[in-house]
């Protein structure tokens, strides 16, 4: 039962939102057609709520160390306004979480968690910390956090009265510029209407787009302001679903599919998030080193046939259907492509691109392809 109501609940039920039960929240999964919501967002701009992720900060002379210490990359080459992906891995090298980690001042890091794992991710950081001069403090009920993604989000922003970066002038000029120039995965200080945001241009959806992070209490505000400045531009607020349709689109992992306590990240195509080369020790090294078996099952993208998507936990078998080589992780019917697409994984020796498999979908056999991912690339302007 879900217990927790984001500080943008009334503003959903005004729209019309039709709410879901997601990690313990109740989220809009969609407030028109996911459809409608997934196209704006491809070709105009989209609005989330994404106040239901974690955000836990660590802040001390050796917070860089710590973070070194306690995720799979190299934090300490972050300079000050970068961000980076990384994993939280177990000893045995599994996944506890994927991260975003950002930069945000000289001994200074904010640590963006995914909802379900907020409080286990704040507890092993405080736990691998322990050992350095760093502390850490899990601000998630502190911090409202809303997406604008899409080939128009920075027009949203700029149409948007009343954003100023911080030190800067609020005439609007400096902000086009500063966030113009803005690279993805940075990040910057700056203000809406005199209270703090973080601008930062990171996403989850496979367009350009912007993450703000600011206090709850005035959430709505700068909720408001974006759907009223971003309507003539195409804007959409957009739900869980269409966030789900983007992400798998963009070949994104989601935790609890393509991600999980038992799958090393090699095995998910993510043996790049993860710095052997860096000094000392890490969580996980060990195993890492050793890597999966010579059979693990890989994560692949598969290309079907027709209008009939694949599923979650759906089987996959070989080509004439006689033997079962994997499993499907993340499955739908690409509204940008227009045919099924899916996350799998799979024993080793069908992952090359080009092979053919099948998966049972509804008792039935559907052709499918093991293909490249992401599926689908935005065009770079």
């Amino acid at each position: 039962m879900s217990d927790r109501v984001s500080p943008l609940a009334e503003v959903h039920a005004a729209a019309g939102a039709q709410f879901t039960d997601f990690a313990g929240w109740q989220m809009p999964v969609r407030y028109s057609s996911d459809l409608a919501e997934h196209k704006a967002v491809r070709e105009a701009a989209g609005i989330f709520d994404l106040s239901h992720m974690g955000e836990i900060v660590l802040v001390g002379d050796e917070a860089a160390a710590a973070l070194d210490f306690a995720v799979s990359g190299r934090m300490s080459a972050l300079q000050p306004g970068q961000a980076k992906y990384t994993l939280l891995l177990n000893p045995g090298g599994g996944v506890i979480d994927d991260l975003i980690v950002y930069r945000t001042g000289d001994d200074r890091y904010l640590v963006v968690a995914n909802a379900a794992n907020a409080g286990v991710v704040a507890e092993a950081l405080r736990e691998r910390a322990s050992g350095f001069a760093a502390q850490v403090f899990d601000e998630s009920d502190d911090v409202a956090l809303i997406a604008v993604q899409g080939p128009r989000a920075l027009e949203v922003i700029l149409a948007t009265e009343g954003f100023a970066i911080e030190g800067g002038h609020p005439d609007g000029e400096d902000v086009a510029a500063v966030l113009g120039a803005l690279r993805y995965y940075r990040a910057v200080a700056g203000m809406f209407r005199e209270r703090p945001v973080l601008f930062a241009r990171t996403g989850y959806t496979g367009e350009d787009g912007f993450e703000l992070f600011c206090a709850p209490d005035f959430a709505k505000e700068l909720w408001e302001a974006l759907v009223e400045a971003g309507a003539p531009l195409g804007l959409l607020p957009a739900g869980l679903a269409a966030r789900d349709t983007l992400r798998l689109e963009a070949g994104m992992p989601l935790y609890g599919h393509e991600l999980g306590a038992d799958i090393l990240p090699e095995q998910a195509g993510l043996g790049r998030v993860v710095a052997l080369d860096k000094d000392g020790e890490f969580v996980g090294r060990a195993a890492i080193e050793k890597g999966p078996g010579q059979d693990a099952r890989v994560l692949v993208g598969l290309a079907g046939e027709g209008r009939r998507a694949a599923r979650a936990d759906y089987k996959v078998f070989t080509a004439d259907g006689s033997t079962e080589v994997g499993s499907v992780t993340s499955g739908a019917l690409s509204p940008t492509l227009g045919h099924p697409i899916a996350l799998a994984y799979i024993d080793p020796a069908y992952r090359e691109v080009g092979t053919q498999l099948t998966i049972d979908v509804r008792g039935a056999k559907h052709p499918y392809t093991v293909t490249n991912v992401p599926f689908y690339k935005r065009k770079q302007s």
